[in-house]
Parts: C-alpha cells; sequence; structure tokens
C-alpha cells in the first residue's frame, strides 16, 4: 500500500503563517522606528481596496478547490488540477491574494516596515512554498500540468 503522506507537496509552514510573520515582523520594527508610508489621502482607500481584493481573490480560489473536491492545504494530496476561474490568469491566486491582503493592512496601519519585508515573504513563498508545491503538482498531473504552466504565469 502506498504511502499517503508522500502524496503532498512537503510544504513544511503554512503559507498564510509566512506572510504573517513578514507582517509581525515589519509591524514590529515600526513599533521600534516608525516609518509611515505617507500617501496622502489615498493611503487609506488603496488600503481597503488591496485587502478586499485580496482577500476575494483568496477565497474564490480557495471555493474553487472546494468545488473540485480537492484541498487548498498544502501538506494534504492534491486530487484536481484547478485552472479556471482566477486560476486562468495567475497559478498561485491564493498567494497573490494574501500579497494584496497584506499590503492592504500595511497600507491601512500605516507603516513602511511591513511593505519593506514583503519582497523576502515573496522570495521564501517562491522558493519554499511554490516551487515545492509545483514540483509535485508535475510529478502528480504530468503532461496536463506542464502544459497549464505554459499557459498561465505563476504571479500574475
Amino acid at each position: 500500500m502506498a504511502d499517503d503522506s508522500a502524496d503532498s507537496a512537503g510544504v513544511a509552514v503554512p503559507p498564510p503563517l509566512v506572510y504573517a510573520l513578514g507582517f509581525g515582523l515589519g509591524y514590529a520594527l515600526d513599533r521600534l522606528e516608525p516609518a509611515p508610508v505617507g500617501m496622502g489621502g489615498a493611503r487609506t482607500p488603496l488600503g481597503w481596496l488591496l485587502a478586499g481584493a485580496g482577500v476575494a481573490l483568496a477565497a474564490s480560489a480557495i471555493v474553487l478547490f472546494r468545488r473540485a473536491g480537492t484541498s487548498p492545504v498544502p501538506i494534504q494530496p492534491t486530487t484536481a488540477l484547478v485552472a479556471q476561474g482566477p486560476y486562468r490568469f495567475t497559478r498561485n491566486p491564493m498567494y497573490v491574494g494574501l500579497a494584496a491582503l497584506y499590503a492592504g493592512i500595511a497600507l491601512l496601519v500605516n507603516s513602511l516596515w511591513p511593505l519593506v519585508l514583503l519582497p523576502v515573504v515573496l522570495v521564501v513563498i517562491r522558493w519554499w512554498v511554490i516551487a515545492r508545491e509545483e514540483a509535485y503538482l508535475e510529478r502528480k498531473f504530468g503532461d496536463a500540468y506542464r502544459a497549464y504552466t505554459r499557459r498561465v504565469r505563476r504571479w500574475l
């Protein structure tokens, strides 16, 4: 009998936790050395727009996973390749959504430090999460996944 625990991307840290840790570190730096974002009156509406769009994008991706009968949790097996909805434009709408939410909250709390750390968070997500997921999906779905990666960008 096959070991079901091997049927996953092998992601060790939940991706939302990576975003939360990056934001938390940035926010802590802001408490030590305040660095407001500025942007005048545009900061708050832009923050709400980014946060709302991020939640909507990530939630829509999770709904599509559930409808396809597969889990959005990268430590669980994937049973279907989802390629509709936002997955037609980005292979990682959950991570794009989390990045937009992260940036939106940073604007809403008027803290530059989390924004400075966002590229570091995205590099961690790319190399320690997405790289594992992509290798797993290629092993699991083969040519279908490779064709999908040729049609759709990783981020945007």
